[in-house]
């Protein structure tokens, strides 16, 4: 805004001046006139500078008290799952930074993957006097009371990137399309065997999430709704028969427990050179230990399509390295920016509907969906953004020259933030 002002009046000075001093130079008076008139000029300008000047001040001082005008003093809490997965030292981050920017006073917090611990953190939150709670939830079904009580103190709760379930204080949820993230990944196997053309069989394993999480079912379902017409025709095979969610989930998404899982699997189904040739990870923490299982535990000589999501940096290494094959990436930045709008508006008393997507202008794509996710009393109106399958060949176009990473000189990419 001040930019833009002190240069528009800039140039209506620059015209003012060139037409008086055109003027002057038609003229048929003395050079004392001249003299005059250009002493009048440059005056002229001076002063329309300084008042130019003094508009882009005001202006600029504006635009500072527009962004925080609406803060108030009000508080934000904000509860995250752990630091020991990098992608939610990403997600508080940027959470914060964003209501921050605003104005917002911000209460941080990391519950060390411990769920009594986060009751604590949120009771703790709420004796703080929030005005606002965003919580990522470490257990989906734990948090009933403690959010009875954000309920009676009339605080708004946003559910973030995870559904919290069995309580009706839950205002919105926030999140990436899940089921599409399992979608996209089950699709991304059948493209890379072509499984419309080939004969195959080939053999898959699976890898799931947090029984906990219930974004983890999603996940698990989309994938394996998107093979099993291949797994019911043959044309996939999954030799330890491991095809249930409960059988293949991975408690609190632990790399070290996705691992040992694996190496049991390839030690009992692959220990006499059985060719594995797709290992379908819900997310990195698990691909990683599942890669580690594979480099340590497998007997086959074949390259592993093993899949992943969040980007996370040792899984993006190891992308470059040709050791995973994809991630499914969701711009958490932009989760941020939709929470912080939805945010904002719960604070002014609002009703927020499908049209503050259209309102809030965002560049990325969202849904506003009322009909998919039910936490158990009732669907949670829910703004969901669309995720990006990322492999060697798009880190750079997808990551890198979108900003969320930069790459070192060996070609590998680190998150910005």
């Amino acid at each position: 805004m001040f930019k833009k002002k002190l240069i528009a009046g800039l140039l209506g000075t620059a015209m003012v001046a060139s037409m008086l001093t055109g003027c002057g130079g038609t003229s048929d008076t003395g050079s004392n006139d001249t003299a005059a008139d250009t002493e009048a000029t440059t005056a002229a300008a001076t002063e329309a500078a300084d008042d130019t000047a003094d508009d882009a001040a005001d202006d600029t001082a504006d635009d500072a008290a527009d962004d925080t005008a609406d803060a108030g003093g009000k508080k934000v809490g904000i509860a995250m799952p752990t630091k020991s997965l990098e992608r939610w030292n990403r997600d508080g981050s940027y959470l914060e930074e964003q209501f921050s920017s605003k104005g917002y006073e911000v209460s941080l917090t990391y519950s060390d993957n411990k769920i009594d611990q986060q009751v604590k953190d949120i009771e703790s939150l709420i004796a703080d006097d929030v005005d606002l709670l965003v919580i990522a939830a470490i257990d989906g079904e734990s948090l009933t009371q403690v959010l009875a009580d954000a309920k009676e103190e009339g605080i708004p709760v946003i559910s973030y990137d995870r559904l919290i379930m069995n309580t009706d204080a839950v205002s919105y949820y926030v999140s990436f399309d899940n089921y599409t993230v399992g979608k996209l990944q089950g699709e991304f196997v059948r493209d890379q065997l072509d499984l419309d053309n080939a004969d195959g069989p080939f053999n898959i394993e699976f890898t799931a999430g947090d029984p906990a999480d219930n974004n983890a079912g999603f996940f698990f379902n989309g994938a394996y709704d998107a093979l099993k017409s291949y797994i019911d025709e043959g044309k996939l095979v999954v030799p330890s028969g491991q095809t249930e969610f409960d059988q293949v989930a991975t408690k609190s998404w632990d790399t070290a427990t996705a691992m040992t899982r694996f190496q049991n699997i390839l030690g009992s189904n692959y220990s006499d050179g059985t060719q594995l040739d797709v290992a379908l990870c819900s997310n990195d923490s698990t691909a990683l230990g599942v890669t580690q299982a594979i480099e340590s535990d497998y007997a086959g000589s074949n390259s592993v399509i093993i899949t992943g999501q969040d980007g996370d940096e040792a899984n993006l290494a190891n992308i470059v390295d040709g050791k995973q094959t994809m991630t499914v990436y969701k711009a958490v930045a932009n989760e941020a920016v939709a929470t912080l709008d939805l945010g904002i508006a719960l604070l002014k008393g609002e009703t927020p509907d499908a049209s503050l997507i259209d309102n809030s202008g965002w560049s990325f794509d969202c849904t506003y969906d009322t009909s998919s996710y039910d936490n158990g009393t009732g669907i949670i109106p829910s703004y969901l953004l669309v995720p990006t399958v990322v492999t060697k060949d798009n880190i750079q176009s997808e990551l890198v020259d979108t900003g969320y990473y930069t790459m070192d000189d060996d070609g590998y990419p680190h998150p910005t933030n």
